[in-house]
């Protein structure tokens, strides 16, 4: 067994010890003072994809636009924008970046309310924020990000589940843990041998499909490229055929139609086409739609690590990447 198989193992322990031990009351406290207009948020990778799911959560939820922050602006060319009105949101496992932590750090410059998520308290992104989530995960060690990912889903779950003060959004966030187990448990013995491939989901799970589409990259040297539904069909469906697969991800809620839709395009045109959903080629367990991102990027992690593990390739280091990339 790998490092990267033991922490994919470990995701139901994390979130559990996470959703007992996280405190947002003096961050919910210092933003009905203090209530943001907007949020933007600073991330790189896998964390990137966490700020997707950030966007939709707090803006299905707490009716507040999130943007991307624009790191350049900050490092490069020394001009960031003016963010009066903003919660500063950086996510990052290490907290090392220049970047994010330049973004996070203008932000209080200019007074307004900033958090950093990250697996370490003590980084400097998190001394440069107001408010610190610590993840709490232990040392992810694999290259690949799995526990810190489905953490800090966990912890914008969280803030938005506190942002809007209803309690059955923090009772189905609770259950998840034990899903996650659930999931853990379902067999997955899926065989494929593509060389190229689209990625797609919507909504809740458009994030799932950045994820889903960076492990495939970065551990099995696949090109796989995420798209929604509505973008992959404005012109990009045109590389789909018998050498160029899909993945879709599809939970039952609003996106799904959307997304069969695009299977079953990608079916007619040759293209050899997995599905996860429940009951489906990657079957996922049941969960709130709202929620099923944690559980959905379960069977991606475990098909990345099978791939690779196929081809030969060390999952725990692959293709000479770094646990930590510092970017300005």
């Amino acid at each position: 067994m790998s490092i990267l198989h033991d922490e994919i193992a470990e995701q139901p322990a994390v979130l559990e010890r996470l959703l007992s031990t996280i405190d947002l009351a003096q961050l919910t406290g210092t933003l009905r003072v203090r209530p943001p207009r907007f949020a933007v948020i600073a991330a790189r990778g896998s964390s990137d994809n966490v700020a997707r799911y950030a966007q939709h959560v707090l803006g299905r939820f707490s009716g507040m636009p999130v943007a991307l922050a624009t790191p350049s602006l900050h490092t490069l060319y020394h001009s960031p924008p003016r963010l009066q009105d903003a919660l500063v949101i950086g996510i990052s496992q290490s907290g090392a970046s220049p970047d994010v932590t330049a973004v996070v750090t203008d932000a209080a410059q200019q007074g307004q309310v900033t958090l950093a998520i990250t697996n370490d308290p003590h980084s400097p992104m998190a001394m440069a924020a107001e408010h610190v989530i610590e993840l709490g995960t232990g040392e992810e060690r694999s290259i690949a990000a799995t526990k810190t990912y489905t953490a800090s889903l966990a912890a914008v779950a969280a803030l938005a589940a506190a942002l809007t003060g209803r309690q059955e959004l923090t009772d189905e966030l609770r259950e998840v843990p034990t899903l996650l187990a659930a999931q853990l448990d379902q067999p997955q013995d899926v065989d494929i041998d593509w060389q190229r491939c689209a990625v797609i989901g919507r909504g809740a799970n458009y994030a799932t499909a950045f994820e889903a589409a960076l492990k495939v990259k970065e551990l099995t040297g696949i090109a796989a490229e995420p798209y929604s539904p509505p973008d992959l069909m404005h012109g990009p469906v045109a590389v789909l055929g018998p050498d160029h697969g899909l993945l879709a991800f599809a939970p039952p809620g609003p996106a799904e139609h959307g997304v069969r839709e695009a299977v079953e395009e990608a079916r007619r045109r040759g293209a050899p086409a997995l599905v996860a959903a429940p009951g489906a080629d990657l079957d996922l367990v049941p969960m709130p739609e709202w929620l099923s991102p944690l559980g959905a990027v379960i069977p991606a992690q475990r098909l990345a690590a099978a791939i690779a593990e196929r081809k030969g390739i060390d999952v725990d280091r692959p293709f000479g990447l770094h646990k930590i990339t510092r970017t300005v």
